[in-house]
């Protein structure tokens, strides 16, 4: 009788601790949170390097991704063929301007491009460390120079006379300026790289997905989603004529962050949609003016920042001690983190200058 009743005792307490169990934990998904068990990503032979996502072309497996050079200046939007890119990196240039950089990791399926414009010389620095084709018109004709011909990297330049490639824009040089009209046919670049006798394979050690991507699919806050972060402002200069800034804005119903150009929407023209991405990196490091025409000291090799995805954040490390070292991302005590599969942003910014928000 007693074993009866200690019995019944012991399976009403067993409920009631179930019961109470049910009641405290909150449902979570893995979009919510960053706790869930991880399982190493499948990669697939299509598997972009760039993205983390199942999309490269059979004629694109294995090659080289292309880096073209993006006109920025308030005069020459809006540009189009840049909504494509898989990665878009900005920082400044001269004046208290930003120019971008749009690469595209299936070189067989790069769209019409405008406008192209100059290289600055961390730009090609950055496209060297993906074993990536450099395109653009025009050079600063110092460190720019120098750098493109040290680093022997592989490039296009617009003013070159390569027609299979560049042609101006003519209907947009009856309202724009000429250095704004600038036209890359991206459906010739395989066959302009065959003609030029370019390498198109990957490096060996190149040919690795550039960061530790999650399983396509599978949104995952950063910092278990604790670091809620809706808005990020990078805030590049605050010339009075002018400010230069890009701000990004949460949508959560598709689950990337918009992108604004000067507080207006960034537009591809071509496409008619706003630029956007699943991932926003904030790339902190020093920044100086290096002469007197205001051309830029970008230090590339690495600072602080913040990893923003799925409407969080989380501190970061990156680092790219030598021209071919492709940018890593670690947390603050150097584990190699894992992000979302898609499209990124990394805007390169004085330390600071970069404001986060959950609005």
């Amino acid at each position: 009788m007693k074993k009866a009743i200690f019995a019944a005792a012991l399976l009403a307490g067993v409920l009631m601790l179930a019961g109470c169990g049910n009641q405290s934990a909150p449902e979570t998904t893995p979009a919510e949170t960053s706790s869930v068990v991880e399982t190493t990503p499948v990669s697939h032979e299509n598997t972009n390097n760039l993205t983390g996502l199942d999309t490269l072309s059979k004629e694109a497996i294995g090659k080289r991704p292309v880096a073209v050079m993006i006109n920025n200046i308030s005069q020459s939007l809006p540009q189009y063929g840049i909504a494509d890119a898989d990665l878009m990196f900005e920082t400044l240039v001269e004046g208290g301007i930003t120019r971008m950089m749009a690469v595209y990791g299936d070189y067989t399926k790069i769209p019409d491009i405008c406008s192209v414009r100059s290289c600055r010389y961390y730009y090609p620095i950055l496209a060297e460390g993906l074993d990536a084709v450099y395109i653009h018109c025009g050079c600063d004709p110092t460190i720019a120079a120098q750098t493109l011909k040290s680093l022997g990297i592989d490039h296009f330049e617009g003013n070159d006379g390569n027609e299979l490639l560049f042609e101006r824009d003519q209907q947009r040089l009856q309202t724009y300026a000429v250095e704004h009209t600038m036209k890359l046919k991206g459906a010739n670049v395989p066959k302009a790289m065959e003609e030029a006798h370019m390498r198109s394979d990957l490096k060996e050690d190149k040919n690795e997905p550039i960061l530790h991507f999650r399983e396509e699919g599978k949104i995952v806050a950063p910092d278990d989603g604790n670091s809620p972060c809706t808005t990020v402002d990078f805030r590049f200069s605050d010339d009075a004529a002018e400010p230069y800034f890009s701000t990004f804005t949460y949508d959560a119903a598709k689950k990337v962050y918009l992108k604004q150009h000067n507080g207006n929407p960034h537009m591809d023209a071509a496409a008619d949609t706003q630029l956007s991405y699943t991932n926003v990196f904030v790339l902190e490091t020093d920044l100086s003016v290096r002469d007197a025409k205001g051309r830029m000291n970008v230090d590339w090799t690495g600072g602080t920042g913040y990893y923003v995805s799925a409407g969080a954040c989380q501190k970061i490390k990156w680092s790219k001690p030598t021209e071919e070292d492709t940018i890593r991302i670690t947390d603050e005590n150097g584990k190699d983190i894992t992000v979302n599969a898609g499209k990124s942003y990394f805007g390169i910014i004085q330390t600071g200058n970069a404001k986060l928000s959950a609005k």
